[in-house]
């Protein structure tokens, strides 16, 4: 750092951002409105003084639009950011205010000095010493030794979604202090991941983000607050030297990658941490705010919200959707990220008056970019604002958070009437709602949990949300969980309900990892972890939040039928046989029945809660006989006849049997001789028979034909 000329030669506008050029490095930002640009530079995140400043010249430094400049002698590393002078006109959407220093919109890496304050109105927020500041960066300097995305084909995707701050902060994760909580922390438990079978980690926020944004006194502990498309998010790093960050953040990947993890990214594209017209500017609304935000039309000193969080990103504006692109591009190329969640993904299908489009400029550039061909793309298609497109989001490559998959199940599972022929539906995977697209059946990830709302535990014990702790009187968060507390509101010692709720949390994972589609688990509920009711714990960094790691030892019970369901899933057919067929496809080419308590007597009527399906492999090695009883008394199904006397069913999962007869290695799965087969209140049984023994079992692929419609 330093050694600048007092002069910065022209540069040019061929890259955005801060990128080396010969000796020195080429700053090029857009800001149609500017006056004029400062750009200052400086030896330490907490100057509260630059070393040198840079005032661009519009007749030298200016090219349509951009502002840049090369400014010879300095590299990598580098500490600068912008002040740039404009009109204060908040009624025509510009809001410049030469007293904040801004960070690069392209930046690369973000330095927060200790003391950063959130509020623009505290003196502190010009304050250049507690300012945060951007750092220029060579993307190319990291060693990949031969490393790239691993495209996993979806089939074999188990989506693990997780935190990477709290993935190992309690104190229970055996990792060294300095890396609890850090990529580093991560990478110690890459073998637990391994050994559980997940094959793609899905990554809450990891865009640096404003921690500050959150209720007084509380911490943002998502990250859905982002103040740089670009960087990672640097209290994420054990490494705390400038660009520790980024190479502790391809460490990570490059040993996801080496263990056959593939890395999914949880972007948020739908709006920043810079709020309303009360909150700071910390970069956007500072450059450019009329473009990069959607305003209101009567009113365009007020933002739009269809994200919630009080603004909205101006997604479809030419200037955001290459900032988009290029972002995207970025963690592909230079971070070897293999896929991106995109987080209220139809925010970006508004145009500029906040209208849904048919034909979203933003989503066809990542759909179409060749930089990304190939590269995961998952959709939250919906917003906070009531655009819903589960099964209509646009584009041939987007998979789906299905929604209906989680609460359709969590009725049905929870005894809700008229919920047996839409539970159905959600195992052969959604056919009523993807069916139209011809598309692979991985296109809807099922769920039953995520992030936002109950823990898998929670579901089964409470009725309400218990959301005090976040200090808004338990106002946030959904009401609508679909959950049962098995008759006890929270924590007990009856011995009953907590049999009762280790039940339905096996039906849960069961029905989760026998559906088709790409299978979701949300950290820790493979050993039970709670937020104790806290179904919005979005600002909780503390134990509330973290996995703690002596829950496998506790309900390491849990633990291993999980891991059985999943090793059983990477067995099923289509992944033996590395067949890529559409949803339709399989339905076409499978054999499967349906029944009901009788042999071929389904009953898809209102009061029904229950099913069974008799499926058979497309390769014709095995046969499952699924019975589902989410009924409260225990009912008693007919069976198929049996293959033969030499190949009888076996019971391979019973959820209303304690660990270990709960689910059965093949090999030795009781045989199962009888004509009918009691199956316990709220429970699920699954049968199989093997029809080539020369073959390796699969799990249970449920194909369908005849499903009612």
């Amino acid at each position: 750092m330093g050694g600048a000329t007092t002069s910065p030669k022209p540069g040019d506008t061929a890259r955005l951002g801060a990128s080396l050029a010969g000796d020195g490095v080429n700053f090029n930002v857009y800001s149609k409105y500017a006056d004029r640009i400062e750009l200052l530079l400086f030896d330490h995140e907490t100057d509260a003084e630059p070393s040198q400043i840079f005032e661009l010249d519009p007749a030298l430094h200016r090219t349509y639009h951009y502002w840049h400049c090369l400014v010879p002698g300095i590299g990598e590393r580098q500490l600068y950011g912008y002040r740039v002078h404009g009109p204060w006109q908040p009624e025509r959407g510009l809001r410049f205010d030469a007293r904040q220093l801004l960070l690069d919109p392209y930046g690369l890496a973000v330095a927060t000095p200790p003391g950063h304050r959130r509020s623009e109105n505290d003196p502190s927020g010009h304050d250049l010493a507690v300012a945060m500041k951007s750092i220029v960066v060579d993307p190319e300097r990291y060693d990949w030794e031969g490393d790239r995305p691993l495209r996993r084909p979806r089939r074999e995707t188990i989506i693990y979604e997780l935190h990477v701050g709290g993935f190992t902060r309690h104190p229970s994760s055996g990792v060294a202090p300095e890396q609890a909580g850090t990529y580093a922390g991560l990478i110690e438990k890459i073998p637990y991941l391994r050994d559980l079978g997940i094959t793609a980690v899905e990554l809450l926020p990891v865009f640096a983000f404003d921690p500050l944004d959150a209720p007084a006194g509380q911490t943002n502990y998502w990250g859905y607050s982002p103040i740089s498309f670009f960087a990672p998010h640097a209290a994420y790093s054990s490494n705390r030297e400038a660009l520790g960050p980024l190479d502790e953040f391809r460490d990570m990947v490059k040993a996801l990658h080496r263990a056959g993890i593939e890395v999914i990214l949880d972007v948020v594209y739908n709006h920043s941490a810079e709020g309303d017209a009360s909150g700071p500017s910390f970069c956007w609304k500072g450059f450019a705010n009329e473009a990069y935000y959607l305003l209101e039309d009567h009113d365009p000193s007020q933002y739009c919200n269809f994200s919630g969080t009080g603004n909205t990103l101006n997604a479809n504006h030419p200037i955001v959707r290459r900032l988009i692109r290029h972002s995207l591009r970025h963690w592909v190329k230079a971070m070897h990220v293999d896929g991106f969640r995109f987080d209220l993904a139809s925010v970006l299908a508004r145009d500029e008056r906040g209208d849904p489009m048919p034909l979203p400029p933003v989503l066809w550039d990542i759909e179409t970019d060749p930089a990304l061909a190939g590269t995961k793309l998952i959709a939250e298609a919906w917003d906070a604002a009531g655009l819903y497109q589960v099964g209509s989001f646009i584009g041939d490559s987007w998979q789906e958070w299905n929604g209906h998959f989680r609460d359709d199940l969590r009725r049905f599972v929870k005894g809700d009437a008229g919920m047996a022929k839409k539970a159905a539906l959600r195992l052969l995977g959604s056919p009523d709602i993807y069916g139209h697209e011809e598309r692979e059946a991985e296109q809807s990830v099922n769920f039953i949990t995520c992030h936002d709302g109950f823990t898998l535990a929670d579901l089964v014990s409470f009725n309400g949300k218990h959301n005090e702790a976040n200090g808004e009187d338990n106002r946030d968060g959904t009401n609508d969980n679909a959950s049962w507390n098995c008759g006890v509101e929270g924590p007990t010692d009856d011995p009953r309900v907590l049999a009762l709720r280790q039940k339905q949390i096996r039906n849960f994972l069961a029905l989760l990892m026998l559906s088709n589609g790409t299978a979701m688990l949300l950290m820790g509920d493979e050993v039970g972890r709670s937020q104790q009711g806290n179904n919005n714990p979005y600002c909780q960094d503390n134990e509330l939040s973290w996995f703690d790691w002596s829950l496998l030892e506790r309900h390491g019970d849990i633990h291993r039928f999980v891991k059985a369901l999943i090793a059983h899933r990477m067995r099923r057919d289509i992944v033996i046989d590395q067949r890529h067929v559409s949803l339709n496809d399989l339905l076409a080419e499978s054999v499967i029945e349906f029944h009901g308590v009788a042999v071929q007597e389904p009953d898809w009527s209102e009061a029904s809660r229950s099913f069974s399906t008799t499926i058979h492999s497309l390769n014709n090695r095995f046969r499952i006989h699924l019975m589902v009883n989410a009924y409260w008394e225990a009912l008693r199904f007919e069976l198929p006849a049996a293959e033969s006397k030499e190949r009888q069913w076996q019971r391979w999962i019973d959820t209303a049997l304690a660990s270990p007869a709960d689910i059965s290695d093949w090999s030795s799965a009781p045989v199962v001789t009888s004509s009918h087969l009691q199956v316990e209140a709220r429970s699920l049984v699954a049968l199989f028979v093997t029809l080539d023994q020369a073959s390796p079992p699969g799990a249970f692929q449920p194909f369908t034909a005849g499903i009612p419609r």
